[in-house]
């Protein structure tokens, strides 16, 4: 099975740390992926931080939970699906956000491997499209 590699750069008009204030809320989210969001568990420092985890409702029975495993204020926010996610397995996603000229840039990576040989292009499409455009729309809109 290959692996799947999301690769996202994406400029923003304003700063690094509104745009890491905002990621790191994890009900946010759902600006960007198509899902419904809710922090289901605290972390260990604050409520978004490490070992924080959000559910999230794709569909009707469509239900996975992505637990935070890294996170450095204004600069990475490293996290794995935690619970559920089938076909999807050995995910891990990184945001890695830098100041830019005009504002900051948003760097974010999602690796992973499909349960189901031949469906890992699948999957990276379904993931891939709505993350740009919701992407696309938080900058436009300012956050």
């Amino acid at each position: 099975m290959a692996r799947q590699h999301i690769e996202i750069l994406h400029s923003f008009p304003f700063s690094v740390d509104k745009l890491y204030g905002f990621l790191a809320v994890h009900e946010n989210l759902s600006a960007i992926f198509p899902a419904k969001i809710k922090r289901v568990k605290d972390g260990q420092d604050h409520a978004n931080g490490v070992g924080s985890t959000r559910r999230m409702t794709i569909a009707p029975g469509v239900v996975l939970e992505e637990t935070v495993t890294k996170a450095e204020t204004n600069e990475l926010i490293e996290y794995t699906i935690s619970k559920g996610g089938w076909p999807v397995k050995n995910h891990y996603g990184v945001m890695r956000f830098y100041s830019a000229e005009n504002g900051c840039r948003l760097h974010y990576t999602i690796d992973f491997d499909s349960a189901l040989p031949g469906t890992g292009w699948v999957v990276k499409k379904a993931l891939e499209a709505p993350i740009r455009a919701g992407l696309k729309k938080l900058a436009a809109r300012g956050l």
